[in-house]
């Protein structure tokens, strides 16, 4: 079968690690991979709203109160920005919407875990935004101009969420027995759910090799959890804390952390709709985008009606 021009042009600008932009021809699976993979991140930072927005009212300070509307002020912008990169390859808003409620397109499995303290708002600004970070910034350098772009700014705001979290961990670590018991129980209970923030691992990922290939993603899966890790541990040892794996060493022969098992049962669990809030989160999720169902028509008439004008001026 011949090459055609948008097959040889496609790969040129692959090896020439220059961006694809919505024009360029790309192939099917390029484009259904992208899809996949941007909406699934859209909609884990809009559900990544529910467990933070739930500690807003019962923040400790004031100041801690504002920080933490500024942040999910954040997420929801993020989505918006990843959702208008999803819309270039070919698919609405409103349809992904549909595939997420349907439960045909997922979110990070993470989300679906319940925020029990304050101390999870720092833990989740430290260890969930931290693992976002990682795999974010090796994302500014995706193949895919608009989502390589949406990056640029997010990982910014995220830089921020992760201090904001690692400052209110610095604060309990520093107050009382009961402040550093709620810390210390904190970390126990999300530290094996960020390390699935992921994926699997890469003999177990059926993506990630052609990913790789189409430089969708620059970095494999356990290369960027083995990144996470060396950058975390020592943080949990500054603020006094133990890792909650008996079997964390330091190889000394690598230079990098060893970690225990992860419950990989757990996670695919969870991913298939299982998890202990899954069905909470969607619910939740569903009720919000039908009590905006008002917000948007009317959005949609006001602009119509200002083209309408725009076009009898002409």
């Amino acid at each position: 079968m011949q090459t055609t021009a948008g097959e040889i042009r496609f790969q040129e600008l692959i090896d020439a690690d220059e961006k694809v932009e919505p024009r360029d021809w790309m192939p099917d699976g390029y484009r259904k991979t992208l899809i996949r993979q941007i909406a699934q991140h859209a909609h884990s930072e809009v559900i990544g709203m529910q467990p933070e927005a739930n500690w807003i009212t019962r923040a400790p300070t004031l100041q801690r109160k504002m920080t933490l509307i500024a942040k999910v002020q954040d997420e929801a912008g993020h989505g918006l920005y990843l959702y208008s990169a999803a819309e270039t390859l070919g698919i609405s808003r409103d349809e992904m919407q549909q595939l997420l409620h349907d439960g045909k397109q997922k979110y990070s499995s993470i989300f679906n875990y319940p925020t029990l303290s304050w101390a999870d708002m720092g833990t989740i600004g430290w260890l969930v935004d931290g693992a976002a970070i990682v795999n974010q910034i090796a994302l500014q350098r995706t193949s895919y101009g608009p989502y390589a772009r949406a990056m640029v700014k997010i990982c910014k705001e995220e830089s921020f969420h992760a201090r904001q979290g690692y400052s209110i961990l610095l604060a309990l670590s520093r107050g009382t027995e009961e402040q550093r018991a709620m810390l210390q129980d904190s970390i126990d209970r999300w530290w094996w759910p960020a390390l699935m923030m992921f994926g699997p691992h890469d003999s177990d990922s059926a993506n990630t090799p052609q990913s790789i290939e189409w430089k969708i993603k620059r970095v494999t899966n356990d290369e960027l959890r083995q990144l996470y890790i060396d950058q975390t541990v020592p943080q949990a040892h500054y603020l006094g804390c133990t890792v909650p794996d008996p079997d964390l060493r330091f190889d000394v022969d690598t230079g990098h952390w060893s970690i225990g098992l992860i419950d990989w049962d757990e996670f695919w669990d969870t991913v298939k709709g299982n998890g202990r809030l899954n069905r909470e989160r969607i619910t939740h999720k569903v009720k919000a985008w039908d009590d905006g169902a008002w917000v948007r028509e009317a959005a949609t008439a006001y602009a119509h009606k200002q083209r309408t004008e725009l076009e009898k001026t002409a």
